[in-house]
């Protein structure tokens, strides 16, 4: 029997990687939407790239190394360039797989090169598949790519962690497992270790905003530690850092989950990164006040002809306060246009109905 490993170009441009025992009725199933998942609703596929193994296992493996290779690897394989695959190997590391043999995971590979800058986010023996894809939802919504797992409980790759990671797949397929804190730190010169909790170690303590500054001043690479779920770093993991960060939360109830965790220090180290900001919209610009005045005016008039301005001592004060209501919030000219024919209609549908 034959098993084949197979890649897919969807129609936004991202690759699909998956492998099958019968490729034609595989292909078939993912162009008419029968396969739940990522090509689902990215219609049409093309076959791209097929190879054919004896074994199970030579496939899924074919799977797991293609599909942890950058865009640019994946379109020499396409094309048979083995020496622009040789090259691409020997410049940026093979990155793992995330999905596990059974669950098709997503592929969006339209994500950038992770800014050099970035600290790299090293979760300690985390729990739960889950957390680790919100966890890398959050580092790839502030721009950090590179996540490290020390010996994650239910171990790696996780098929939990795709679903929770909406997307952020590039950071996943990226992850690499170490065995111990310091083996995942050992190329780093500057280590925060995220807790909340005192500890009997003469560490500096920090906070988000200093911490920022640092790894934006430090020219080596940066990490910031964060423990299990349920317990925290151990004194151990701490005492391999050389600053404790700590976020001021409520000490009446210290509980942010590992996902909370990591998007608050994603955040506050990516004020200093020039991401995309929300496009603000332009304002238009204030009226004269000669044209305030004309509404101000028309306003007065109606409300004196409806007997609105009572008792007489109190006239002056009333019309004052209108005119602060009108006043703060520097109408555009526009905007003052509008209220008035605002004011015409009503008066004209008044006079109308009394006629």
């Amino acid at each position: 029997m034959s098993f084949f490993a197979y890649m897919l170009r969807c129609s936004d441009g991202s690759y699909y990687v998956g492998h099958s025992e019968e490729l034609e009725a595989r292909f078939a199933a993912h162009q008419s939407g029968q396969v739940p998942g990522y090509t689902q609703n990215r219609r049409p596929v093309q076959l791209v790239w097929a190879q054919e193994f004896t074994s199970r296992e030579e496939a899924l493996a074919a799977e797991r190394q293609v599909k942890g290779w950058s865009r640019a690897k994946k379109e020499a394989l396409i094309q048979g360039d083995w020496k622009a695959i040789s090259a691409l190997a020997s410049r940026a590391k093979i990155l793992r797989d995330a999905a596990s043999a059974g669950s098709p995971a997503p592929q969006d590979e339209r994500v950038v090169d992770g800014n050099l800058n970035a600290p790299i986010i090293v979760l300690v023996r985390p729990q739960l598949g889950q957390n680790i894809g919100k966890a890398a939802r959050a580092m790839l919504n502030f721009g950090i790519t590179e996540l490290r797992l020390v010996s994650p409980r239910d171990g790696w790759p996780n098929p939990d962690a795709g679903p929770a990671a909406s997307g952020a797949d590039a950071v996943l397929e990226g992850a690499e497992v170490f065995e111990t804190t310091a083996e995942a730190i050992a190329d780093c010169s500057l280590v925060f270790a995220s807790t909340v909790r005192r500890r009997d170690l003469v560490v500096p303590v920090v906070g988000p905003d200093e911490m920022a500054r640092e790894i934006h001043d430090t020219g080596g690479r940066t990490a910031i530690l964060f423990g299990p779920e349920r317990s925290g770093l151990e004194t151990e993991d701490v005492a391999v850092a050389n600053r404790i960060v700590t976020v001021p939360i409520n000490p009446e109830f210290g509980s942010l989950n590992l996902a909370q965790a990591v998007i608050l220090l994603a955040y506050e180290w990516s004020k200093g990164t020039s991401l995309v900001q929300p496009t603000a919209r332009e304002t238009e610009p204030a009226a004269p006040m000669s044209n305030l005045e004309g509404l101000i005016g028309q306003l007065e008039e109606e409300l004196e002809t409806v007997g609105y301005f009572f008792p007489p001592d109190r006239i002056q004060a009333t019309k004052t306060t209108l005119r602060t209501i009108l006043t703060k919030p520097q109408w555009s000219s526009r905007e003052i246009s509008a209220l008035r024919g605002v004011i015409r209609a009503l008066v004209t549908h008044r006079s109308s109905k009394s006629g």
